[in-house]
């Protein structure tokens, strides 16, 4: 046995099921099985009320404002123009090649924004004073009509843009200053040392949008691992669960981290993310894999049951993850990792949080053509959900150290209470530059520990971690966004799941339409599939699976038509040997023949009912999809597609057909005749245009084929 395989050796005794949960299950049933679990006794919910009453009037009583990015989030908020503007722009900057393209880009998206109008809300503090300066200036100099001389405001617009983008750089840069603790791992570990000083604990987060090759996972690994080593130099002689720790996300340490992937990216992924975690733990750390996006649940708890059974984690209590309770499938993580730590005598730290890519997840499953969302469409389900996790997971802290990750003085004061008021067996956690007024009562001031999540690294990885909290916490249901707001009653701010979701009657956001009613009445969308399920994955590849090769014998098609000359062999891409089919060349005589056909066919075809020729449309579309399986078959094997991007041509076909019936209804339908060049009406001023001849592209052979 070699050393690798020796230090990858498992507990032979153990077998861990992976996990399996419906992936995204209609929300009424679950909710309303949620509900009931959440149900509390009349006395419990009555101390939570004055505990979370406390620390609200706590947060306002505060003279100075709310601390850092909450303040920014309050003056301008998302449903601004100057708040859409800035988040725009910090999410479009990433991208930004060039000096001159930023000028235009900037001058674009803040010409409409005022950040400077004496009108709006004030406040105090230092942050939205020197953003409002710096976005402010770029407002005036972007407004030309703002000032009487218009020649010298030309003149000032010409000259002045490089001194906007500086400007609006500073503005994004000043926001980094509050959302990122340093921007190397040593300038992080001297900034916290003053709230160390408090009694806070640290998770350092080195940011990363994750790995796009291999070089960017080895530089990804090699900051983890430097981090590790300059954490538990820091770290004191104190033991965990009050240590600092580390957060890594998977998709960062390899570049083909995706659920097709799963069983190459396990092997290759674990000696890595092994050798990380060994690290951790010779250092007494807390290590916590990050969670990511609904598709890479699976294959990241299978990576998880993987080092549950290793030896890197036997007797080490710093080992864990985080869990979203916006997925529908997060009580089921919990379950799961309860069974999945007794079975392996483990014991796991575990941050629970509400979830960052909410939007991510929604446009995911439209684009995808799933079945429904992962994730719930309102968020008193996921306030819902997570207390149902919460609850499992203070039940289980003989296998589990919970870690509550919240800004929310009602969950607060829900946590605590379940937990009997006692600041026992678990923490809570918030991000850095978020919930300072909130965690002075609860942790400074109360004692219950509490753990910041703090990211490390350069403005330029800052900017897509920026837009995603400002979007998670800058709606206008969030808490962080309300709280400031005198004018919301506390008694708003503390209704329960219950109330909003009556009673599950108002489980769905009915704003949000299905993703197969994504499109309204005028067309349904193509049905996908969902390769992050591994039952929808099995079912097509096993569906594949009916189809063998060779699959056609093609020839001359047409009434009259000859077989056409030799059968030639087509053979896969993948080894050039695989008969995949044959196919017959038409002489130029077949050829103009088949045009002949084609022409006495669009003669009656043209004349048919476009209710008719729309129909027809649609059921080549449905018959499409009702051959899926087979289709797939022959564009892997005669074409060379992956699975991802043989069902994408499928669906892309399915969409052709029908997107053309929807527009044949609206141009050619009752009433939609067209006045021709006399006034008159002219039926055929839209119309069919005859034969075409169109020749298969090797790439798409299907779906653009089609669609000529």
């Amino acid at each position: 046995m070699t050393a690798s395989s020796a230090a990858m050796k498992t507990i032979d005794s153990v077998e861990l099921q992976p996990f399996r949960a419906a992936y995204a299950p209609a929300d009424k049933p679950l909710v309303e099985a949620l509900l009931k679990e959440a149900a509390g006794d009349p006395v419990t919910e009555k101390l939570i009320d004055q505990r979370a009453r406390g620390y609200i009037e706590d947060m306002r009583s505060v003279q100075v404002g709310l601390g850092g990015v909450e303040d920014f989030m309050r003056e301008f908020g998302l449903t601004t123009r100057e708040g859409l503007a800035m988040m725009v722009l910090a999410e479009a900057l990433l991208r930004v090649p060039d000096a001159k393209t930023a000028d235009k880009l900037i001058e674009d998206k803040l010409a409409a924004a005022r950040f400077d109008d004496p009108s709006g809300p004030k406040s105090d503090t230092w942050l939205v004073s020197a953003s409002s300066w710096a976005l402010g200036v770029t407002s005036r100099l972007l407004h030309p009509g703002d000032t009487p001389q218009s020649i010298l405001s030309s003149l000032v617009k010409r000259m002045g843009m490089p001194t906007v983008r500086v400007a609006t750089r500073k503005a994004m840069r000043l926001l980094g200053h509050q959302f990122v603790l340093g921007e190397t791992i040593q300038k992080a570990l001297e900034r916290a040392k003053g709230q160390e000083a408090k009694g806070y604990r640290y998770s350092y987060d080195m940011l990363g949008e994750g790995a796009r090759t291999a070089a960017d996972a080895e530089r990804y690994f090699k900051s983890y691992a430097n981090a590790i080593e300059a954490i538990g130099k820091a770290a004191g002689d104190k033991k965990l669960p009050d240590r600092p720790g580390i957060s890594v996300k998977l998709s960062a340490l390899h570049p083909r981290y995706q659920a097709v992937n799963g069983e190459r990216v396990r092997d290759e992924l674990l000696p890595k993310l092994r050798e990380l975690a060994q690290m951790a733990r010779d250092r007494n750390l807390n290590f916590t894999i990050d969670a990511e996006e609904a598709d890479r649940l699976e294959i990241s708890l299978d990576v998880i049951a993987a080092l549950l059974t290793d030896p890197v984690t036997e007797g080490w209590e710093g080992f864990g993850l985080a869990v979203q309770a916006y997925q529908k499938r997060g009580i089921h993580v919990i379950d799961w990792l309860v069974n999945a730590a007794r079975k392996t005598n483990r014991r796991m730290m575990v941050r629970l949080v509400k979830g960052a890519y909410w939007d991510t997840e929604i446009k995911h499953a439209q684009e995808n053509g799933a079945e429904g969302y992962p994730v719930f469409s309102r968020k008193a389900a996921t306030d819902l959900s997570y207390l149902c996790c919460a609850k499992r997971m203070l039940a289980a802290r003989d296998v589990l150290y919970p870690q509550f990750a919240t800004h929310n003085a009602l969950t607060v004061a829900q946590i605590i209470e379940l937990a009997g008021g006692k600041a026992e067996g678990y923490e809570f956690q918030r991000l850095h530059g978020m919930g300072e007024s909130l965690y002075k009562s609860v942790c400074e001031r109360d004692g219950f520990p509490c753990r910041i999540y703090a990211p490390v690294g350069g403005h330029k990885d800052l900017l897509a971690y920026l837009v995603r909290r400002l979007l998670e916490n800058g709606a206008n249901s969030s808490f962080v966004t309300i709280v400031g707001d005198a004018s919301v009653k506390v008694e708003d701010m503390l209704k329960r799941p219950v109330e909003v979701l009556d009673n599950g009657h108002h489980a769905v956001n009915r704003s949000i339409p299905m993703p197969k009613d994504l499109y309204g009445d005028s067309r349904r969308n193509s049905d996908g599939v969902e390769f992050g399920c591994a039952a929808e994955r099995s079912e097509l590849v096993t569906g594949m699976a009916r189809t063998k090769a060779p699959f056609t014998e093609a020839g001359p098609l047409g009434k009259g038509l000859g077989t056409g000359g030799d059968a030639n062999p087509v053979f896969a891409p993948m080894d050039g040997t695989t008969k995949v089919g044959t196919v017959r060349f038409a002489d130029p005589e077949t050829a103009k023949k088949a045009v002949e056909v084609a022409q006495k066919g669009f003669e009656s075809w043209s004349r048919k009912p476009v209710e008719t020729r729309a129909a027809a449309l649609e059921k080549l579309g449905d018959l499409l999809e009702a051959n899926r399986d087979r289709l797939m078959t022959i564009l892997s094997m005669e074409a060379g597609k992956c699975l991802t991007d043989g069902i994408a041509e499928i669906r892309e076909a399915v969409d052709f057909c029908r997107y053309y019936a929807a527009e044949a209804r609206s141009l050619f339908g009752e009433g939609r005749l067209m006045p021709g060049p006399t006034g008159e009406e002219d039926r055929y001023r839209y119309r069919g245009r005859g034969v075409f001849v169109c020749i298969s592209p090797w790439n798409f052979p299907l779906a653009i084929y089609l669609g000529q």
